[in-house]
């Protein structure tokens, strides 16, 4: 069965870096003040598409994000392990965007696309970690959705059959297509880069990152159109501008604050009985246990 999927990948700060800078006035992320990366759990999630994509002869694999310019990696990353082709929403239009208005301008661009078989994302994103926009997306297209996915396990007669871990244990579910998937990070890690794709595709760049006329390389993208990469604005989807961005989002965030936690004070106790009771009953004492 060939299968038309779609991933959606974030570009996200690195919030193992989050200092003083990081949050704008307006209570937005201030994205050029932190290092970039490839969403983790998109990773997970794009690793289950390429296996479907190896089990369904024909399939392909597209990624969707939505960022500034640079976030043009991101397509490029997919591209380096195996995806056959990539969408970057950009526009200033789309910037400040909550869950709410990414999740619509995600579903604009899906709509406009088009036949997608599967649409498949990280649980959540680590700059927000709510977990909402996957489950957004299949509201606003009006799809199945599976969360909390471990690993897709096959697909026939039009149904997909799903490993989900859940608090508890582990369950096995089935859905007809199209449906929406979100992918823990338990799931199975993402394959490394191949050499040559990464050869082939290096300099796969949005019109916005393209390199000015007459600079190395600029002849590259007429001769090779796989390098040019799509890149779509809130008209180019159709998207309504009072439902993007910071003007479609009701979530505002005041402040963002580094917290280190540090014990008061430690204590160590020995393995003999007489330090274990004491333990117990301190414990019991405090109610922390009962």
């Amino acid at each position: 069965m060939k299968l038309k999927i779609v991933v959606l990948a974030k570009q996200v700060p690195d919030t193992r870096n989050v200092g003083k800078d990081a949050m704008t006035a307006e209570g937005t992320v201030n994205r050029a003040a932190l290092p970039a990366i490839f969403n983790p759990e998109d990773f997970n999630a794009l690793e289950q598409a390429l296996r479907l994509k190896e089990q369904n002869p024909g399939s392909t694999v597209g990624i969707l994000t939505m960022g500034p310019p640079r976030a043009g990696e991101i397509i490029r990353q997919g591209l380096y392990r195996g995806a056959d082709t990539g969408w970057l929403l950009t526009d200033r239009l789309f910037a400040g965007a909550d869950t709410l208005a990414t999740s619509y301008a995600l579903a604009t661009a899906i709509k406009k696309i088009g036949d997608v078989d599967i649409v498949l994302g990280g649980r959540q994103a680590i700059d927000g970690d709510t977990a909402q926009v996957g489950p957004q997306v299949a509201q606003k297209l009006g799809l199945n959705q599976v969360t909390y996915a471990e690993e897709i396990l096959k697909i026939e007669d039009g149904k997909v059959t799903i490993r989900r871990h859940i608090d508890g244990g582990v369950e096995t579910v089935e859905a007809p297509l199209p449906v929406v998937i979100t992918v823990n990070g338990s799931a199975a890690p993402c394959r490394p880069a191949n050499a040559k794709l990464v050869m082939k595709y290096k300099r796969a760049t949005c019109p916005m990152e393209r390199p000015a006329e007459g600079t190395p390389y600029d002849y590259l993208y007429e001769e090779r159109p796989y390098l040019n990469l799509n890149q779509w604005s809130v008209a180019d989807v159709d998207g309504d501008v009072a439902q993007c961005g910071l003007a479609g989002s009701p979530t505002k965030v005041k402040i963002v604050k580094n917290i280190v936690f540090q014990a008061k004070e430690s204590k160590t106790i020995t393995a003999s009985d007489s330090d274990v009771d004491g333990l117990i009953k301190e414990l019991l004492s405090e109610k922390i246990i009962g």
